[in-house]
């Protein structure tokens, strides 16, 4: 923040800050003749959404003071965006004009008297914000004189030629942000770098003594050399760099293959970016080892898949196991003198922390002979700007360094990069780019398309472009026209980045193809500004398909680097049959394969990110875990370098049919869903068991003796089956004294028997169905079922539909301390009965498993003996499936109890998910909250998982995200009140007799899920029919829980939008259903009135919709009053109806109705493409 005075004296602290879409209005407001006399006519959104840079000069009310807007080209009536340069150069005298140092003014306001003072604070903090820029330039069509804030910042540029018809200005560096001015640091410098260190040099000091600083600038030689750099003559910045470095052990924990280990190979190369070995490459692939976790031991590593059918780009060579990695590495190093510096110390004032690379030129001078500077930082160590300038190494998979290494190429300073359109002159260079690629192939077809007709083979539009330094191509990009933009647009979130109706449909193009030379890794989004102007297009998308094909392309991680994520939304699903021609376009509702979606703009290429080195490992791949690693890497603004996940069995994106839906669905992610999240792109994915957890060293051990470091660990395991306890000795005492089954039971030590099996995830489902289709379902023999949980009836149903006969099937029921159906409605309870008893499965109540085979060899099983209230039950078995205990897994418990984390039953946290060590979170059913809250009855298990896994990202984002305010170090528990959550818990499968069935339901404490429920039911069908369908509705006519049972397929999706839902907003239900008009809701449910209601949108007008509400004025007597106070008067005067009448009346001539009518038509308008079927203004 800073100070600016207007020219009347008063003084105004202001924040120079990045334009805002709410800012319009305000910036709108400011625009002067004088302003459109030199800007033309402007509309602010349009102008907004196609700037690179638009910045606001804000005062601490938030009120818009002074705006500018710059983009990478002139004023388009005055030249095509695509030939600047050639304008300037043959017209202006621009030979020192290029498009990575220039950008031009395309409007400029203030409020009056702060325009001058504006100005240069705006101009002054774009120069410090985009290091490479060095001319802001302004043409205009206006020959008469500029308004004086502008002629005080911009000079004219005598034109080349007389009959140029427009004026030329320009703004340069030197006069508003030099560049530092960088010497050799001298120990009488040492007060003020002392005053520049702070509170840094705390730990220094106690480590290196109190003189250290003023040894180390006197320790200067040929090897280690110290330099400041100046600001009018006083020291802002300090760095300390040093030849000598272990290079052996950076290529130990490094991948540094790439650039050649940092020595020397080829002395001929060196005065030449390095050309050798794999290039920064994607042709729609999908990348893994750059964001790898360092792990210790004998693990298997993790590879990301990811590919798109047309053209998939990788090293054909992918190492699948960390030691031969590891020894091969070791083998490669190359030998030679040591190609690169380090830098040892740096230390700059936060004022000029953005100006920290004029350094960089000075640091490659003291080492000519030298063409890498490494930098080694801690990895919780926030993101500085000096980093913006290197480039990220990837760590090994062995390396347990506690370090990021980054680099910078002097080549990679170079300010002459540049970007054109290919020409068959570039083939040979690219073709030797290419030579180690798989996909070389399709790359080389598709630039000959380019060359040969500029379009591909199905007649879409391709361009290509190559990126050349000196002369010398480092780089190819091909792009493509997006023709399935309507398709993009209704499947993901693009309009969080952009407003869509201010971009032509030609202007949205695909990324294709890309790879770049590494030492240029840094520069591609200022690549991605030039393709999109060359191009003309303002937006570009990369669309990651999904696949199970393990692969590991080194470059893409470089790319969604600079794109960020878009969210899918939520889709409808429509009755198409019933909606005919009314249904929305078939370039909507078309199944494609699923993909992940990467986005830019314009606006975009100019918005730098903010990179977390903090190791967060994720262990459990729960909905809540899967939700949590969801929330942060969807944060557009954010790049998580270390998010790992440890799970047993990987990431659980195996692909899952009918044939392996053994257990029920929370429906909080499905196979198209994780494909279109992505989530492998972004994570490390550790398969294994956690043993132990070191919260001193801070590392998770796992079962396999490898180790995961991290800095902020977050355990989200669940509950899982447990094998059972064989002992009798143990049975018999369970069934004394209650079990109590929130205690982990005694671990089952012996060998697993081959046909003992616990269901947890899709893994074990997969395995299961491969073991019964070989070994059971085509022989004879039982299977068992031991639980009594939905689980063991979806095990059923899907047993039966393997060709099992229901004879062949045992359900054995375990006693329960407070007895309590898995299905809370009690039709669909009798429904599943009668459906046992038809296909004549037996069932079997209170009975205790107490043996397996008589105590004897127990693999395989043969033979299973309960005790019951009765005589003992002995059950012949070919197969036994266990479903109880559903507890806290046994090695997790030990992991935690040994690691003295407060359990109680279960993981104790507070409300803000803290375990009792500040850098452990747990979260899920796993969790309970502590005593001291005196909610026993509550847990995250009683509420969705996916909304519980989203509030501990809110948590821990803070702790990352330098744009949010970092919590207190003691959070405050708030008077001891536990978290509200909202969204409802979920429950799907199928069940016996083939119904579908879903349930959902309010968040319940546990101690109330039997109690009565308030309120009215509303149901149609029969659950013998397949046709039930359950609506309760609270004593508000709000809909608190929905009960489906059908035969056919249900269209989840849309049933869970009813949910919290008035029964007045679906068409005066209650009114509807007692007039007998209503007699089957599935039918109700898919008329075309109720289709909005569906949209993923239709929050956030109901929230616009409340917001009108709440602000509307009625006019009466007595002058205006808000709805809320006539409605209050009604009450207290228990006054007619008629009263209420005329309140409605009163409400239609109110401007509050004028606004709600638009915004209902605005949203039916803004979303046509879905909603097809509503009828709208003018449409008839």
């Amino acid at each position: 923040m800073s100070t600016i005075t207007s020219s009347a004296g008063k003084a105004e602290s202001v924040t120079v800050r990045r334009t805002e879409w709410s800012d319009a209005e305000e910036i709108n407001n400011l625009i002067s003749p004088g302003a459109v006399a030199v800007f033309g006519r402007i509309n602010v959104i349009h102008l907004l959404e196609n700037a690179n840079l638009a910045v606001t000069l804000s005062t601490t009310k938030n009120d818009v003071l002074a705006h500018a807007s710059f983009s990478d080209h002139p004023i388009e009536e005055l030249v095509d965006q695509a030939c600047w340069k050639n304008l300037l150069q043959n017209h202006i005298n621009g030979e020192k004009f290029t498009p990575m140092n220039t950008l031009f003014l395309h409007l400029f306001v203030a409020q009056p008297g702060f325009s001058i003072g504006g100005a240069k604070e705006i101009v002054r903090a774009v120069f410090n914000v985009v290091v490479e820029l060095e001319y802001i330039c302004l043409l205009t069509a206006y020959r008469g004189s500029l308004e004086v804030a502008l002629e005080k910042i911009f000079e004219p540029m005598m034109p080349v030629k007389e009959e140029v018809q427009y004026s030329a200005y320009v703004c340069h560096r030197h006069n508003h942000c030099p560049r530092l001015h960088i010497r050799k640091a001298r120990v009488e410098d040492h007060d003020d770098l002392m005053h520049i260190f702070a509170e840094q040099i705390t730990p220094l000091v106690e480590s290196h003594g109190p003189y250290f600083l003023s040894e180390l600038i006197e320790a200067q030689d040929e090897e280690n050399h110290a330099a400041v750099c100046e600001n009018e003559g006083a020291v802002v910045g300090f760095v300390s760099v040093s030849g000598l470095m272990d290079l052996k052990l950076f290529n130990k924990w490094f991948e540094l293959e790439e650039f050649e280990g940092l020595r020397k190979t080829n002395p001929a190369h060196q005065e030449e970016p390095q050309m050798q070995g794999e290039k920064n490459n994607i042709s729609d692939a999908q990348q893994y080892d750059e964001a790898k976790e360092p792990v210790e031991g004998d693990l298997m590593a993790e590879e990301e898949s990811g590919d798109e059918p047309k053209d998939i780009s990788q090293p054909d060579n992918t190492g699948s196991h960390i030691k031969d990695t590891e020894v091969s590495s070791e083998d490669s190093e190359p030998d030679g003198p040591p190609n690169a510096f380090c830098i040892q110390l740096f230390a700059m004032e936060k004022k000029f922390e953005m100006r920290s690379a004029d350094f960089l030129p000075y640091l490659f001078k003291l080492f000519p002979d030298r063409d890498f500077c490494v930098i080694s930082v801690p990895k919780p160590t926030p993101e500085f700007p000096l980093l913006q300038s290197f480039i990220r190494v990837t760590p090994r998979d062995t390396s347990t360094c506690s370090q990021e290494l980054y680099l910078c190429h002097r080549w990679g300073l170079i300010r002459m990069l540049d970007v054109r359109v290919a020409v068959s002159s570039d083939i040979p260079a690219i073709q030797s780019l290419t030579e180690s690629l798989s996909q070389r192939e399709s790359i080389i077809e598709d630039l000959d398309l380019f060359l040969q007709a500029r379009k591909d083979q199905d007649g879409t539009a391709l361009q290509a472009f190559v990126a050349q330094v000196e002369e010398r191509v480092v780089g190819l990009i091909i792009i493509r026209d997006e023709k399935d933009i309507e398709f993009i647009r209704a499947n993901f979130d693009i309009e969080r980045f952009m407003y869509f109706s201010h971009h032509q449909r030609e202007e949205h193009g695909r990324l294709c193809h890309f790879f770049l030379n590494p030492v240029f890794q840094h520069q591609t989004k200022y690549i991605f500004r030039e393709v999109l102007r060359l191009a003309h297009k303002s937006c570009l998308y990369y669309l990651l398909h999904y696949s199970h094909k393990n692969v590991s392309p080194p470059s893409l991680n470089a790319v969604l680097n600079f794109m960020v994520p878009v969210s899918p939304r939520r889709q409808i699903i429509y009755p198409l049959e019933e909606l005919g021609i009314n249904a929305p376009s078939q370039q909507i509702t078309k199944q494609q394969a699923p993909f992940a979606l990467y986005h830019t703009n314009r606006k975009l290429t100019m918005e730098p990110k903010v990179i977390i080195n903090a190791r967060i490992v994720v262990v459990g791949a729960s909905d809540t875990g899967l939700a949590f690693l969801e929330a942060l890497t969807f944060c557009p603004h954010l790049r998580f370098n270390n998010l790992t996940l440890i799970s047993t069995h990987g990431f659980p994106d195996h692909c899952s049919d009918d044939n392996m839906r053994f257990l029920a669905t929370s429906h909080c992610y499905s196979d198209q869903g994780l494909g279109q999240l992505s989530l492998r792109s972004w994570i490390s994915v550790v398969t294994g068991k956690m043993k132990a957890i070191d919260r001193e060293a801070k590392h998770v051990e796992l079962m396999e003796n490898g180790k995961v470091k991290y800095d902020y660990l977050i355990l989200c395991t669940g509950l899982q089956y447990q094998m059972p306890s064989l002992t009798s000795t143990e049975a018999t005492s369970q069934k004394s004294n209650n079990m109590n089954p929130h205690q982990p039971r005694h671990r089952h030590i012996q060998p697993v028997p081959s046909n003992l099996f616990t269901l947890n995830d899709l893994d074990d489902c997969s395995h299961v169905h491969q073991w019964l289709m070989d070994n059971f379902v085509e022989l004879t023999g039982d299977a068992v079922l031991y639980g009594n949980n939905i689980d063991v009836f979806t095990c059923v149903e899907m047993l039966m539909r393997l060709g099992v006969s229901g004879h062949r099937i045992h359900v054995v029921h375990p006693p329960e301390d407070n007895p309590m159906s898995c299905f809370p409605n009690g039709s669909v309870e009798h429904t599943v009965k009668q459906a046992l008893e038809k296909e004549e499965v037996h069932v079997h109540h209170d009975c205790l498993l107490t043996q397996i085979n008589d105590g004897r060899h127990t693999d395989p099983v043969t033979s299973v003996s309960f005790t019951t209230d009765a005589q003992t039950l002995q059950l012949e078995c070919a197969v036994f499936f266990s479903f109880f205990p559903k507890t806290v897994d046994y090695d997790a418990f030990k992991a935690i109890n040994d690691a003295c984390l407060v359990f109680d039953g279960r993981l104790v946290i507070d409300s803000t998910f803290h375990t009792n060590d500040p850098s452990i979170y747990a979260a899920g059913p796993l969790t309970k909250y502590s005593r001291r809250y005196h909610a026993d009855q509550w847990s995250n298990s009683c509420f969705n998982s996916k909304e519980v896994g989203q509030s501990l990202a809110s948590v821990v984002l803070p702790l990352c995200d330098p744009t949010l305010e970092r919590p207190a170090d003691s959070p405050s528990d708030h008077d001891h009140l536990i978290p509200v959550y909202n969204q409802a818990k979920i429950q799907g499968g199928r069940l016996p007799g083939g119904y579908d069935y879903l349930y959902v339901t309010k968040p319940t404490a546990n101690r109330d899920k039997t109690a009565a429920q308030k309120g009215r039911d509303i149901a149609t069908g029969h659950t013998e029919t397949g046709n039930y369908f359950h609506l309760h509705l609270s004593p508000h006519d709000v809909v608190e829980s929905i009960t489906c049972l059908s035969k056919n397929t249900l269209p989840v999706s849309n049933l869970l939008c009813l949910y919290r839902k008035h029964q007045l907003l679906l068409n005066h239900l209650c009114s509807r259903y007692d007039e007998g008009l209503v007699h089957d809701m599935y039918s109700y449910f898919r008329k075309n009135w109720c289709l909005a209601l569906y949209h993923d949108r239709f929050t956030d007008f109901e929230q616009e919709v409340r917001q009108i509400m709440d602000s509307a004025k009625l006019e009466g007597e007595n002058g205006s009053v808000s709805i809320q106070e006539a409605l209050q008067k009604i009450v207290d005067d228990k006054a007619e109806s008629d009263q209420s009448m005329s309140i409605s009346e009163v409400f239609q001539k109110s401007e509050a109705y004028s606004a709600l009518r638009k915004s209902v038509l605005d949203y039916l308008k803004y979303n046509r493409y879905h909603l097809t079927m509503y009828a709208r203004p003018g449409l008839l």
